[in-house]
């Protein structure tokens, strides 16, 4: 077993460690079908082998063609770490400065096997979010670390660590991108050649940045869409008796299940991969599965009639389980669904995103791999059969959304009865979550904030979660508007909650959705703790991507902007820039993620609280300018909402100036205009 000294001191050579290969007993991505040339593979060996000094490449060089040829793409498998992959206590590690140390904890939390989806292949989530595209580049970036100083900076090209270099302690201690691959050539089949070639990579969101802290996060991303999805389509508080299908039991999808049962609904999950479902089910977020479609709909109605708190996982096709539903309707004239969505990974839904109905999970791995083109067909047309159903549902009080996962996307690319007459390139028939549930929430400044105790102890983690909600209480008893107080009071319920679900896995994390002054303010208040020692160790704040000012995708998060600017990414990239130079300790700028490779641009940080008064300083200036950024833009797109809190945050700091835009107050300016 390796320590972590070990795995700071660069590759191991003398001698190269066993090769195990492919371990057995835990899940791993399917195949990739790149499509090489015989020049294109030998560029492939050659830019693997660049790691490797002369005397080992001739031993390596045939492994690595094998799994390029096996696999589509070279893992370096040799090279997975023998040592318990977790993310270790900060003061654990070999390092000169507390930030990267930081950055090591949260790294090999993203590799955690409890955490990863398939962590031999260095994928965090979604199926292709990687960390790293290689394990040559782990061992190189945790060698880096452990000789970085606070006056250098460490640069990684989508996956590969390109050094240290020279900065200020001012300056970010790492700045990431991910796939900036020029727009004309970001299509998928350029990425799966690009990504076999070893030159670029899928960051996803938080799986590239390093700050991914398991499927909590997207818990509670969904606990607050389902809560308000209730509020809209249903006019209700209490879910209690309301039945919620989706489908999805992997890294982010997992967090439907617990969920469901934190809103007090029925759930009912849908998951073609029993080893998914099985760990769902281990980790307690499932409270019963079933492979029967009889049993489902059996249970299903119990729980209806009893009002039953249930998260129910129906180890088979998402497709399947809708047109049963269909069948019901039709039979016995009731709809036993209320809400509905989806989250399999339809971003990537023909190298394992999505499952056709018509195979069995072996059966479309097999053939994903030797026969792309016909399993595309397939995928295809469940999308269609899918989208039918949802259609025949809606007819009755059925309220579905697309929960950005590029869904109705693919369904439109397939075929599939998706269109909304008379609606931009954004909208379809059913709405993104973001345009009709979170939109407002966002545009009030309020996206998923979160934080790490890096010293690993749960008592660190329950120190943060009574200061933030002290701070949040304190918020509500000084005073805000309703709809602010409705957003602190679900997130105070929630941080009660989260940690009676125990819903931590890997990391000591939590996360809540906040607005700029909650964020600023409860970043203080830990700085002060950490400076009292009342907290042991420094803390990361860091933030899903998919946030206020993180992510343009004209699908999702930029989907309710309606000035024709949702197709631009400007937004995204000042946050990336402007966090950076505001003091973050480390930024990430991705293509892809959520909704799919050259359809989103996205940023990301981390944070390191340490007690001092430069952190906070820090804190301050940089969580402001990552919320008002998103604020600002959606004022300028005509969100009323927005326009109000970017005019109240002027009126609180006379640093910010912004020119407010002029709406057209008469439209017939427009019309005489354009009879000329």
């Amino acid at each position: 077993m390796s320590s972590l000294q070990a795995l700071c001191s660069g590759l191991p050579l003398r001698p190269l460690p066993e090769n195990r290969g492919r371990q057995a007993g835990v899940p791993h991505a399917p195949v990739r079908t790149p499509g090489l040339s015989l020049a294109e593979k030998q560029l492939a060996l050659r830019n693997a082998l660049r790691y490797f000094p002369a005397d080992v490449q001739e031993l390596l060089a045939p492994e690595f063609a094998q799994e390029l040829q096996l696999y589509g793409h070279i893992y370096m498998y040799r090279f997975c770490p023998d040592i318990e992959m977790r993310a270790y206590p900060v003061e654990q590690y070999p390092c000169q400065t507390k930030a990267a140390a930081a950055i090591m904890h949260m790294i090999m939390n993203n590799l955690d096997p409890a955490v990863a989806q398939f962590p031999q292949e260095l994928v965090t989530y979604g199926g292709n979010g990687q960390v790293f595209s290689n394990w040559a580049q782990f061992w190189l970036t945790m060698f880096y670390l452990s000789k970085m100083t606070e006056e250098q900076t460490l640069v990684m090209y989508s996956g590969h660590p390109l050094g240290l270099f020279p900065s200020s302690r001012s300056a970010p201690r790492l700045v990431i991108t991910n796939g900036m691959v020029i727009p004309n050539y970001s299509s998928r089949m350029e990425y799966e050649k690009l990504f076999a070639l070893g030159v670029t990579m899928y960051g996803q969101m938080t799986a590239g940045s390093y700050c991914y802290i398991g499927p909590q996060g997207i818990v509670h991303g969904t606990v607050l869409t389902v809560l308000n999805a209730a509020r809209r389509y249903l006019g209700i508080e209490d879910l209690a008796g309301k039945v919620f299908v989706t489908s999805g039991l992997g890294g982010m999808s997992g967090a439907q299940a617990k969920a469901a049962v934190i809103v007090g609904c029925i759930g009912v999950i849908a998951e073609v991969d029993k080893a998914a479902l099985e760990k769902r089910h281990k980790q307690g977020w499932l409270m019963e599965v079933t492979d029967s479609l009889d049993r489902c709909i059996q249970r299903l109605r119990e729980a209806r009639k009893r009002k039953e708190v249930l998260s129910l996982g129906y180890h088979g096709n998402v497709v399947a389980l809708w047109e049963r539903l269909v069948h019901e309707l039709d039979t016995t004239g009731e709809c036993l669904v209320d809400l509905g969505s989806d989250q399999t990974s339809c971003h990537n839904p023909f190298n394992g995103g999505y499952y056709p109905v018509q195979l069995s999970f072996t059966e479309a791995q097999s053939l994903m791999a030797s026969n792309p083109a016909v399993f595309k067909d397939l995928v295809q047309e469940s999308l269609r059969r899918q989208v039918s159903a949802i259609n025949r549902l809606a007819k009755e009080k059925f309220f579905f959304w697309d929960y950005g996962n590029a869904f109705l996307l693919e369904a439109q690319r397939a075929g599939a009865d998706v269109e909304k007459k008379g609606a931009g390139r954004t909208e379809f028939r059913y709405p993104s979550y973001v345009q009709h549930i979170m939109g407002d929430i966002f545009s009030q400044g309020f996206g998923p904030f979160r934080w790490v105790c890096t010293s690993g102890d749960p008592q660190d983690l329950a120190v943060t979660d009574e200061l933030a909600t002290s701070v949040l209480e304190e918020a509500i008893a000084n005073g805000v508007k309703a709809s602010v107080k409705l957003q602190y009071m679900d997130n105070i319920h929630w941080i009660r909650e989260a940690a009676r679900h125990r819903l931590v896995v890997g990391s000591q994390a939590r996360i809540l959705y906040s607005d700029q002054k909650g964020r600023v303010a409860i970043a203080v208040a830990i700085n002060q703790a950490i400076a009292c020692r009342r907290i042991k160790a420094p803390v990361v704040l860091s933030r899903d991507h998919h946030d206020v000012s993180g992510t343009d995708s004209p699908f999702r998060e930029t989907s309710n902007i309606y000035d024709g600017s949702a197709f631009c990414a400007d937004m995204a990239v000042q946050n990336f820039v402007g966090d950076a130079c505001r003091g973050a300790t480390w930024v990430a700028l991705h293509n892809g993620g959520g909704v799919g490779w050259g359809e989103v641009i996205n940023g990301g940080f981390g944070l390191v609280l340490d007690g001092t008064p430069e952190a906070e300083q820090r804190a301050r200036l940089m969580l402001s300018w990552d919320v008002s950024n998103g604020v600002a833009r959606r004022c300028w797109s005509g969100n009323q909402k927005a326009y109000e809190i970017i005019c109240q945050t002027m009126q609180e700091n006379s640093s910010l100036v912004v020119t407010l835009p002029h709406e057209v107050e008469d439209e017939r300016v427009l019309q005489q205009a354009l009879q000329l």
